[in-house]
């Protein structure tokens, strides 16, 4: 979904309530487009780890109201409804680092960048002996 309105109508479907009753926890998953503004912006909560950081942010569950009296509807559920519907599963944070091209500036102030390759060859060398 490219929304995260869309979401919130999505979860008020599913659980009842008003969309505005989801909102907030679906704009702070969403909340990272406002660095990139293409999907790789997904790859800072779309992930395991980020459900469990709405869960700190929001709490446990949040209330809300339907005809008949409120439910609790538990934040960590509804974070990960959010990362189905956009990617069809939840990935963990490595799943996304995987990914990543290591650059020389990740290291920080070393004179000598070693790549990935280099400590993976390294690694498979001591194993070796």
């Amino acid at each position: 979904m490219s929304n995260s309105w869309y979401h919130a109508q999505s979860a008020a479907r599913h659980w009842g309530g008003d969309p505005a009753d989801y909102l907030p926890i679906e704009e702070f998953i969403d909340g990272s487009k406002e660095s990139f503004g293409d999907v790789r912006h997904r790859a800072l909560y779309h992930h395991t780890q980020g459900v469990w950081l709405c869960q700190k942010v929001f709490g446990t569950t949040i209330t809300v109201k339907r005809r008949h009296g409120a439910i609790q509807v538990p934040v960590r559920e509804i974070a990960e409804r959010h990362i189905v519907e956009d990617l069809g599963h939840i990935p963990s944070p490595g799943d996304w680092l995987n990914n990543m091209n290591l650059q020389a500036w990740m290291g920080g102030k070393r004179h000598r960048f070693v790549g990935r390759e280099e400590l993976l060859n390294t690694t498979v060398q001591e194993a070796k002996k």
